[in-house]
């Protein structure tokens, strides 16, 4: 039925699969009520994706060549029509790119159902809920609306609120960063950020250096542009540089990207030595450093490190931080700061795609800089996370001497990274823990092969209450019992 499939050629598969049987069919060859193989096994013999044989088939179901049926799979239907016309349904799935059919999406179904009644959350990654009361939040919303009166105030600049990027260049000058209001551009939230920034920097097959576990958000967005990820082997002290140049030398990256304090999800956090290695070679070879700073003002130590932002002496690193982690949930804010070509460039593309960039975070965070409470709650947050850090530590010490897990308590962020006892599959964890009632995010959602890590787990400790820690882990401790 069908001889070969070409992956060379510019004729996507779908078409090349749909177009051999849509032949057969018409020749006479393929008769009616011919039973067609199953998506599985079709794509099995021709080695590709199932969900391409599923969009050829419903291409066919479309014209009226194939019906589907319950139970039987995929027959030929096709009769002449002989001047009888027939209508033909829309196929949707053969209009979708095949880049979106094909994003998976186990990551954010553990991610939000984290937050489904019934369930402990270890598995999400959002900002702790108790340093922000409800009333304080409500009056200072009161406030803004008063202010405002008469203003639009559904629409702000396209580069973010002025009053907002002053505010946040005199916070980032405490943190060692010069920068003015203008080379800031505001967004609503991260995943936002680095879409902006592929979509501008990155074209189909351009290679990006990263650290070998990072976020999903970061590693789905440069492969839907296209972009080819070269990933960089980890220790203790971050993403190992000793061999960085001669991959620099050989790929040419576009970008290094770098999550420089607490990698999420490992919670390590790259030593001052490697960010100074980082940004020498990135002058050498004028490659520019994309370092996403987040969660990088929770840190439980006396002094943080230094952002390579910094420590670059021009222009070379693109600065992303955001508030997510340090406002109550759904409130906070993300930037770039970078020189004004790339600032000016993201504000015409903000311009195009959206109508106005989202207000009431950008005023509630500008009234917080402005009258010095954001950074008294940044105190409350280092606190209280810090606490829970500790109580689910104790929770874990107790878990290696009974299960014989390893784990590295972090320095700062909202994570601990759990490497599990030899033989235990997390999915397989996984499944014990929920039906216990906890969750948590399997190692192997934060590879971009999805091959590695499949003997870590991603525990957070921010959201959940010190009573949701204790009783999530009793449930965790079920779980291994029932795994092992």
């Amino acid at each position: 039925m069908i001889t070969r499939v070409d992956k060379t050629s510019p004729v996507p598969i779908y078409v090349q699969i749909s177009d051999q049987i849509r032949r057969a069919i018409l020749a006479g060859e393929l008769t009616e009520g011919y039973l067609l193989p199953s998506e599985r096994k079709l794509a099995a013999e021709l080695d590709v994706h199932r969900n391409t044989v599923t969009r050829s088939y419903m291409e066919l179901k479309s014209e009226g060549l194939i019906d589907a049926r319950q139970g039987q799979g995929y027959r030929v239907q096709y009769r002449s029509s002989a001047g009888k016309e027939k209508k033909k349904a829309v196929n949707w799935e053969a209009l979708i790119e095949d880049k979106y059919v094909d994003i998976r999406s186990a990551f954010d179904e553990l991610y939000h159902m984290s937050y489904e009644e019934g369930l402990i959350p270890f598995g999400g990654g959002v900002a702790a809920r108790e340093p922000y009361p409800a009333e304080e939040i409500a009056d200072c919303f009161e406030r803004i609306l008063k202010g405002e009166a008469g203003k639009p105030y559904f629409h702000t600049p396209y580069q973010g609120d002025l009053p907002l990027r002053r505010a946040v260049a005199d916070y980032l000058e405490t943190r060692g960063i010069r920068v003015r209001p203008a080379n800031l551009q505001v967004f609503s939230e991260s995943n936002q950020t680095m879409d902006f920034l592929n979509s501008l920097l990155l074209t189909p097959g351009d290679t990006v250096l990263a650290p070998e576990a990072m976020s999903a958000d970061v590693y789905r967005s440069i492969q839907l542009l296209g972009g080819k990820i070269r990933t960089v082997p980890m220790d203790e002290e971050g993403m190992v540089c000793d061999h960085l140049e001669g991959m620099m030398e050989s790929v040419r990256p576009k970008y290094i990207y770098v999550d420089s304090s607490f990698n999420n999800p490992t919670g390590m956090t790259l030593s001052v030595a490697r960010r100074q290695k980082l940004l020498d070679l990135s002058y050498r070879y004028r490659v520019p450093i994309l370092e996403e700073d987040e969660g990088s003002e929770l840190y439980y130590t006396d002094h943080p490190r230094p952002s390579i932002r910094s420590m670059d002496p021009g222009n070379n690193v693109l600065y992303l931080n955001s508030f997510s982690l340090l406002f109550r949930p759904g409130l906070g804010i993300s930037f770039v700061a970078a020189e004004s070509g790339i600032i000016e460039r993201l504000r015409n593309m903000v311009s195009v795609r959206l109508a106005a960039l989202d207000w009431a975070p950008q005023m509630i965070t500008r009234d917080y800089m402005e009258n010095g409470l954001f950074m008294k709650r940044l105190e409350d947050f280092r606190r209280i996370c810090q606490k829970k850090r500790d109580r689910m530590g104790e929770h874990l010490d107790r878990f290696k001497k009974e299960f014989g897990i390893d784990f590295l308590t972090p320095e700062g962020g909202v994570y601990f990274w759990v490497k599990l006892p030899t033989g235990l599959d997390a999915g397989k964890l996984l499944s014990k823990a929920q039906k216990e009632g906890v969750t948590f995010i399997p190692g192997n959602l934060f590879y971009p092969d999805r091959s590695s890590g499949k003997d870590h787990i991603r525990l957070n400790f921010s959201y959940p209450s010190m009573e949701q820690i204790d009783e999530g882990m009793a449930m965790l401790e079920r779980a291994f019992l029932s795994a092992i």
